[in-house]
């Protein structure tokens, strides 16, 4: 069973996600500071640049956003989007002149160091669909494993989704009736004509186009609730009127039965404060003895494994194999409770049985089911090191 707990005090919100009493998911945003992510805008191209195959454009911020050629041309790939094109194949004039309005949303939130970076590839998130505008690929999430069910929900998708329009089935359509689906398709599309709509109208103004936002995205309660609704989550407890009022409303439109509760010190409620402090140690304890390291820098995450105090029974390769094992488990459970995003890099104690590294690579893979953000594990490389993905839920960077 799940609760959602949203903690809002004077300077910030925390949201945690607890199952059977233990906080699974933590976010955490200042209370003022603006999230753009997701935001659609029209953008002006301010700058190209052909070495860099790349441009800055002006969305109305203090800082112009980033756009890279893989996110201007069309995707080619229903697997890989444009990740492995060859770039140099393409000339970035071709496609962007200063002066040129553009449809964009934003991709990651502006730091900083940097500017946001933006695409042209937009995406309308749903309760079951994921609206693709201008793309060819109906997708849908990995962790539906029934081939039926897949089959089933492609042809409901398919056959209810424009010409010229591609989408992602989320999780939460499995097993969901026909009807839901195709209202929330139609609902997305609606949102997005309507942002057309918006666009063309700014268009017909010729010279006099500004920058304009068109679409704001939902918030994290918003887009969490969107996420859970249809999972295990039987009641919502928060300490803010205005955070009740906004998730009754939503609660509401989608007609679910969720206890939502309005409550004061929900962290000392829940017995919260202990694992909240535990988020802010670099280094975790493994049962065992062992234990693993967290360390963030702007490039990556790396995470050291360290047999510690555990010394083992037998002979050495089982011993680092146990260690190994506990910390694939804690590792998959850390990054979804710190919403650990981008590339990731794992230094196990060396194995010297490639058997043992395929087991890791497993029991790893089973673990990150219970995640609901896309993972990718690209395997050991030639240094040994476990190399995989991750994108945030809410990304804080």
């Amino acid at each position: 069973m799940q609760e959602l707990l949203v903690d809002v005090k004077e300077n910030n919100k925390k949201i945690m996600l607890i199952e059977n009493g233990k906080m699974t998911e933590k976010y955490e945003e200042e209370n003022g500071k603006e999230r753009i992510e997701g935001n659609i805008y029209i953008g002006i191209v301010e700058n190209v640049l052909p070495g860099m195959q790349a441009a800055f454009v002006n969305i109305g911020k203090d800082k112009n956003t980033f756009i890279h050629i893989r996110d201007v041309i069309p995707k080619v790939s229903k697997e890989t989007g444009n990740k492995n094109e060859n770039f140099s194949e393409y000339n970035i004039k071709d496609y962007l002149k200063i002066g040129m309005p553009l449809l964009v949303q934003v991709k990651k939130d502006s730091t900083n160091k940097k500017g946001a970076r933006i695409s042209t590839h937009l995406s309308i998130p749903g309760r079951f669909s994921v609206l693709m505008p201008n793309e060819k690929f109906i997708t849908i999430s990995q962790k539906i494993n029934d081939e039926n069910e897949r089959n089933r929900l492609k042809e409901i998708v398919k056959n209810n989704i424009p010409k010229g329009y591609g989408a992602i089935i989320r999780t939460s359509a499995e097993n969901k009736n026909e009807d839901e689906i195709i209202s929330d398709l139609k609902r997305i599309i609606s949102k997005y004509e309507n942002i057309q709509k918006e666009y063309n109208k700014e268009l017909e103004k010729g010279k006099k186009i500004n920058s304009k936002l068109l679409y704001k995205s939902e918030d994290i309660v918003q887009r969490l609730l969107t996420d859970l609704m249809d999972q295990d989550l039987y009641r919502i407890v928060t300490n803010d009127k205005d955070s009740y009022n906004m998730i009754d409303k939503k609660i509401k439109e989608e007609c679910k039965d969720i206890k939502l509760e309005l409550e004061d010190n929900i962290i000392d409620k829940y017995d919260l404060r202990k694992q909240l402090e535990e988020l802010e140690n670099r280094k975790i304890w493994l049962k065992c003895g062992g234990f693993i390291t967290i360390d963030k820098t702007e490039a990556l995450t790396a995470i050291d494994v360290n047999s510690g105090k555990y010394t083992g029974k037998k002979d050495l390769e089982q011993t680092i194999f146990t260690v190994n094992k506990e910390a694939t488990i804690e590792i998959a459970k850390q990054l979804r409770l710190r919403d650990i995003g981008g590339i990731i890099i794992i230094d196990y104690i060396d194995m010297q049985n490639k058997e043992s590294e395929e087991k890791i690579i497993e029991l790893f893979k089973e673990n990150l089911k219970k995640d609901r953000s896309k993972t990718q594990i690209m395997g050991f490389s030639k240094l040994n090191l476990l190399e995989m993905t991750r994108k945030h839920i809410c990304s804080n960077d």
